[in-house]
């Protein structure tokens, strides 16, 4: 706790002490720019024309008069006729702050480092006439940077670390004696258990939170140890999602590979090549179908757009639009049930693909001629099926990712086991219930519990 005390006590005066400094140097470094401005401003009056040429020479002779100030001669337009300092100097200076502040409104001036003369310079440029004819004369003078003016405030600078370090030295034995040794002693009957008591008022609520603490130790062991096990069981679920992720990636990957040598090697035939080509383009749809689903599953995590109303009777129905002709096409019929103006709070492509998922999988694994009955109201949306139903084993896995209830599926019709763990996330995020009543061989229903009233 000294050692706390002396280091925040020392940091907080340090910062004062820096950033008086800094401001201090700044303001005084404004000045000086000030009062060189005003300087400049009356060697550029002093110039006559007919003393001095405006060209080097009459440059040089100008400067030589000002004290070697620099003088740059230039026409109306910026451009240099005449250089006091620069053997090489840059022909166009119409770029320059002060040049375009002369150019526009007869003088101006600017501090920077002079890439021509190399160091920092402040110019003042400003508009004369000679003969009828607008030129420029420009004067500038070196000029002490703000970092200079502070590297040499440093060694007082030093002096005031140093009575600053003695004096939070003092505050620090001051505080630690006659404030802080109630606090240690208040610390130490804490330490060995029991309801602690203090006559300082100023410490009751302290006194207070250690009984609290004693009081919350054993709760909170145990919460450390549930969180231990979400971590144990959160490194499970990721160890089979990578695990889940390699079996579903291998076979596409495995299919692809054998093909790609048996093509390389030349010995297949023009319509086993077909074969090969055809195999090779869909695995690789497949491997691409199955790299968004996952990155589909992941963003719903990290997905904060804002909810807003939306009309799921109107989307509902124009699902099962949409998947109508693969619904016909395995001779199952969709069965309307859904209520007008169900108005729920959600997103439209998260609704799409919660009803969308539901009635997919409804239709894949339902048998030829059965019918998939999709029911709405406010209270819920029920999506049932006559299909091969789900063992009872297999209940507490539906929602897992990459389960699939008929593996075969998972090949045929190309679905990857994520759909229903996706409308899982969807209605966890939404604050929703998504449960399942499953027969096997019998057929399906899940129900989604808007949990209205």
């Amino acid at each position: 706790m000294r050692r706390r005390i002396l280091l925040i006590s020392l940091l907080v005066t340090t910062l004062a002490i820096i950033i008086y400094s800094l401001v201090s140097t700044q303001l005084y470094y404004n000045i000086t720019v000030e009062e060189k401005r005003d300087s400049l401003a009356v060697y550029v009056n002093a110039f006559s024309p007919e003393d001095y040429s405006l060209d080097n020479d009459g440059a040089k002779a100008f400067s030589a008069l000002l004290n070697g100030a620099r003088v740059t001669f230039m026409t109306a337009e910026g451009h240099v006729i005449g250089e006091s300092e620069a053997e090489e100097i840059e022909t166009d200076h119409s770029d320059r702050e002060e040049v375009r502040e002369a150019i526009s409104s007869g003088e101006g001036y600017s501090v920077r480092s002079s890439d021509t003369v190399g160091r920092d310079m402040m110019y003042y440029c400003a508009a004369v006439n000679v003969e009828g004819t607008t030129y420029l004369v420009r004067v500038a003078e070196t000029l002490t940077s703000s970092w200079s003016m502070y590297v040499r405030l440093l060694p007082s600078l030093a002096v005031f670390f140093i009575i600053d370090i003695l004096g939070c030295l003092v505050f620090t034995l001051i505080a630690t004696t006659f404030i802080l040794r109630p606090v240690e002693e208040l610390t130490r009957e804490a330490a060995g258990g029991g309801i602690v008591k203090t006559n300082h008022s100023e410490l009751s609520t302290i006194a207070d939170i250690l009984n609290e603490r004693n009081r919350n130790i054993e709760w909170k062991m145990a919460e450390l140890e549930d969180e231990k096990k979400l971590v144990e069981k959160a490194q499970e679920s990721k160890n089979e999602f990578i695990s889940n992720i390699t079996h579903e990636m291998n076979t596409p990957l495995t299919s692809i590979k054998g093909y790609a040598e048996l093509l390389s090697s030349g010995m297949m035939s023009e319509e086993q090549k077909q074969v090969a080509y055809k195999t090779i383009s869909s695995q690789s749809e497949r491997l691409t179908n199955l790299i968004a689903c996952i990155i589909n599953y992941n963003e719903i995590d990290d997905d904060t757009l804002p909810p807003y109303d939306v009309d799921l009777s109107k989307l509902a129905r124009e699902m099962i639009e949409v998947v109508r002709p693969e619904a016909e096409k395995r001779g199952v019929t969709i069965i309307d049930k859904i209520s007008d103006n169900v108005i729920v709070k959600s997103r439209h492509e998260l609704m799409t693909q919660l009803v969308g998922n539901l009635t997919r999988n409804a239709i894949r694994y339902n048998k030829e001629g059965g019918t998939v009955t999709i029911e709405l109201d406010y209270k819920h949306l029920v999506v049932s099926d006559t299909g091969i139903g789900i063992a009872p084993e297999n209940m507490d896995k539906v929602f897992s990712r990459f389960f699939t209830v008929d593996k075969s599926h998972s090949g045929k019709n190309g679905g990857f086991g994520l759909g229903l763990a996706v409308c899982r996330k969807i209605c966890r995020r939404s604050g929703w219930r998504i449960s399942v009543e499953s027969e096997l061989g019998k057929g399906s229903t899940f129900t989604v519990d808007f949990g209205m009233r």
